[in-house]
């Protein structure tokens, strides 16, 4: 069976979205872009399909050129396991910019630090302090 991966997909800024992913996480990069053209169906220069890594995981993501009546949610998120408190203070912070802060960085009975965060493009993110 080929590897499970995350699918995102955007209304137009796709690129953008990556691009800030990447910006946080080592090991991390751009990988193929597909774009379309001229001809379309989608705006010249919007992705069709991109892959890119963070922190050596793959992710998928498209722009798609159809209106829909849905977006991201929360009930589906990106989970990261953080080593140190500078670590998850830039990226909740990175995160949060801009964004809906779902649950403080703060301490809660399940963990030392924690915080829930939809970012500018509405993928959520949960962000935990390891023990």
């Amino acid at each position: 069976m080929q590897p499970i991966k995350t699918f995102l997909m955007f209304q137009g800024n796709a690129e953008e979205a990556m691009n800030f992913y990447i910006s946080l996480f080592p090991d991390s990069s751009v990988g193929e872009v597909t774009r379309y053209g001229a001809q379309g169906p989608g705006r010249e220069g919007t992705i069709v399909l991109a892959r890119f890594t963070l922190h050596g995981q793959e992710y998928m993501c498209i722009d798609s050129y159809m209106e829909h009546a849905f977006t991201f949610t929360p009930s589906m998120s990106l989970y990261v396991s953080c080593r140190t408190e500078e670590e998850i203070d830039h990226l909740f912070g990175s995160l949060s910019a801009g964004g809906q802060v779902l649950m403080p960085l703060a301490p809660y009975p399940f963990s030392r630090k924690f915080g829930w965060t939809a970012d500018r493009f509405g993928v959520s993110w949960q962000v935990n302090l390891e023990s």
